[in-house]
C-alpha cells in the first residue's frame, strides 16, 4: 500500500535588501553563510543600485535569487509606499536590510508587516567623521521597536545604543568569522611572475573595493615614503572601483607607478596573500574588516590605521602597529616592517592564532543561523 505523502513545511523566505551586491566585505560574508548553513532559507536579494556581481560567490545550489521591483531615486516617500507594497505582495518571513542604503525598506515596514533584522557593518565617507543627526534620527526611528540590529563590533554596539538608544537588548554582537585554513596555501612562483613580483623585496599588499573612504592614495602616499628606507619594496592593491583611475595617477604624482601594481578584482584573495609579506589598511571608515582576518589567518603582520575595532581585532604583538591616520606614521610601520624580517613572522604566526581562537567561521554561522531561525 503506496504511503501518504508527508506533508513537508514550506521553506521560510528572507528578503535581503542591500545597498549594493557588488563585491565587498558585507558581500562576501552573506555568500559564506548561504554557502555554509543558511540553506533551509530561501533568499530573495534587492540591491538599491542594482549591482549584483557578487552573485559569483554563491554555490550553484544556493536558494538565492534576485528579487524585482520598481522604484525611483531620492523619492523616499514613494519608495516608501512602493516597497511597503511589494513586502505585502511578497510577504517575506523576515526582512533583512543592510547599512543605511537599505533605510526606505525598513521605513515601509511600518507596523511591523514582518519580522526584520537589520545588519550594520559602518559607514560611507560621509560618516567617517561622525554620525550625522538626520541620519541618527532615522535610524532611531527605523530600528526602536520590534527590529534586530546586528553590529560586528565594539564600536558599532556603542553607537547603537548609546548614539542612536536602541535598547541593548535589540542589539546583537556577531564578529565576523574566517576559515583559517583556506589561507594555508603557499606561494606559488608561476602566480608571482604573472604579477610581476618574482624576486621583489618585501611586498606590501591590500584588499579592497576601490572607494573613496578606502583612502588607498593615504597607502600610496605612506608607500611612497617608505621606498626612500626600503627600495626593492613592492606595493599590491587587490580590488576594483571607480576610484582606480584616481589611484593610478596617484602612483604617478608620487613617483612610485612602477612599484604598484593593480591586480583588479580576484575572486579568491588566499593565493594573493600568500605573495604579500605585509598587509596594509589605511581606511577612513571601517568597524570589523574581513579583509583583515583574511590577513590575520594567512600569518601577516598588518600595518594600518585606528579606524573602527582594528586596534582590537589584530593581536597583541600586532597592535602597536596600528597607528593614527596620518601617511607618515603609517609609512614608519610600513619601514620598521620591511626592515625586519623576523618581526614579521613573529607578528603574522600571533595573528593567525588570535585568528583561530576568536574569529571561528562556524561560530558566526551558527550565531547567524540561530538568529535567523528564531
Amino acid at each position: 500500500m503506496a504511503m501518504a505523502p508527508v506533508n513537508q513545511t514550506p521553506p521560510r523566505i528572507l528578503l535581503h535588501v542591500f545597498s549594493t551586491l557588488s563585491v565587498g566585505g558585507q558581500q562576501v560574508r552573506f555568500a559564506t553563510l548561504v554557502n555554509n548553513g543558511l540553506g533551509e532559507f530561501v533568499h530573495r536579494l534587492f540591491a538599491m543600485d542594482g549591482q549584483y556581481e557578487s552573485m559569483k560567490l554563491f554555490n550553484e545550489d544556493a536558494p538565492c535569487e534576485i528579487f524585482e521591483t520598481r522604484f525611483t531615486k531620492g523619492n523616499t516617500a514613494g519608495n516608501v509606499l512602493a516597497f511597503r507594497r511589494a513586502l505585502n505582495t511578497l510577504r517575506p518571513d523576515i526582512l533583512v536590510t543592510y547599512n543605511w542604503g537599505a533605510i526606505e525598506w525598513a521605513m515601509a515596514n511600518f507596523g511591523r508587516s514582518c519580522p526584520h533584522i537589520h545588519i550594520v557593518d559602518g559607514f560611507g565617507p560621509e560618516e567617517a567623521e561622525g554620525q550625522l543627526q538626520r541620519r541618527v534620527l532615522f535610524r532611531r526611528l527605523a530600528f526602536w521597536r520590534n527590529t534586530t540590529t546586528v553590529v560586528p563590533s565594539r564600536t558599532l554596539y556603542e553607537i547603537a545604543t548609546k548614539t542612536w538608544r536602541l535598547p541593548p537588548g535589540d542589539v546583537a554582537f556577531i564578529p565576523n568569522g574566517i576559515d583559517c585554513t583556506r589561507f594555508d596555501n603557499m606561494p606559488d612562483p608561476a602566480y608571482a611572475r604573472q604579477l610581476g613580483l618574482d624576486g621583489a623585496g618585501p611586498v606590501i599588499g591590500t584588499v579592497a573595493a576601490l572607494r573613496p573612504e578606502k583612502n588607498l592614495t593615504r597607502l600610496i602616499e605612506a608607500f611612497a615614503i617608505s621606498v626612500a628606507k626600503n627600495p626593492a619594496i613592492r606595493l599590491v592593491i587587490v580590488g576594483d572601483g571607480a576610484e582606480r583611475p584616481a589611484l593610478e595617477a596617484a602612483a604617478i604624482k608620487f613617483d612610485v607607478a612602477e612599484k604598484v601594481t593593480f591586480t583588479g578584482y580576484i575572486a579568491d584573495p588566499a593565493p594573493v596573500l600568500s605573495l604579500f609579506d605585509i598587509f596594509a589598511l589605511s581606511s577612513d571608515t571601517e568597524q570589523m574588516p574581513i579583509s583583515v582576518l583574511e590577513a590575520m589567518a594567512a600569518r601577516l603582520p598588518v600595518a594600518g590605521v585606528d579606524v573602527g575595532d582594528v586596534r582590537h581585532i589584530v593581536s597583541d604583538p600586532n597592535r602597536p602597529l596600528i597607528v593614527n591616520r596620518d601617511a607618515r606614521a603609517l609609512a614608519d610601520i610600513l619601514s620598521t616592517l620591511a626592515g625586519d624580517a623576523d618581526l614579521r613572522d613573529r607578528i603574522g604566526q600571533a595573528n593567525r592564532r588570535h585568528a583561530e581562537s576568536h574569529y571561528s567561521q562556524a561560530d558566526m554561522v551558527s550565531a547567524y543561523t540561530k538568529l535567523f531561525s528564531a
